[in-house]
């Protein structure tokens, strides 16, 4: 059993950076595939970013491509966020699957953190 635990979220003016953070425990990433989802207020859960598990390639979602970028390193996973916009607000969850692609389903994924809250006012 893998846990997740998201660090890094709070509030952020429109045009700052703010990096996330996700601590595996439980398993190492090595085999995994590791990724980002959000959920605003009253809307679906959406895909951010993901990485693959078997050549570390990335997969972003349109609205964030240019602006935000996905690492791993040993078992943390991070999510950089660069010019933040209002609609950037939501909870952050990170994700890991084993032998994961770098999917946008989040029903392809199995492992989720807890979520970490972003706020970016205008």
């Amino acid at each position: 059993q893998m846990q997740l635990v998201e660090s890094g979220g709070g509030l952020i003016q429109a045009g700052g950076s703010l990096g996330l953070s996700c601590e595996a425990s439980g398993r190492s990433f090595g085999s995994y595939g590791m990724g980002w989802f959000r959920r605003a207020p009253g809307k679906e859960r959406e895909f951010v970013a993901a990485v693959s598990w078997e050549d570390r390639s990335t997969n972003y979602a349109d609205p964030v491509k240019g602006r935000f970028t996905i690492s791993v390193k040993g078992d943390t996973v991070y999510l950089q966020m660069s010019d933040l916009k209002p609609e950037d607000t939501a909870v952050y969850y990170c994700t890991a699957q084993k032998w994961g692609s770098a999917n946008s389903d989040p029903d392809r994924w199995t492992y989720w953190g807890q979520g970490t809250q972003v706020t970016v006012s205008s």
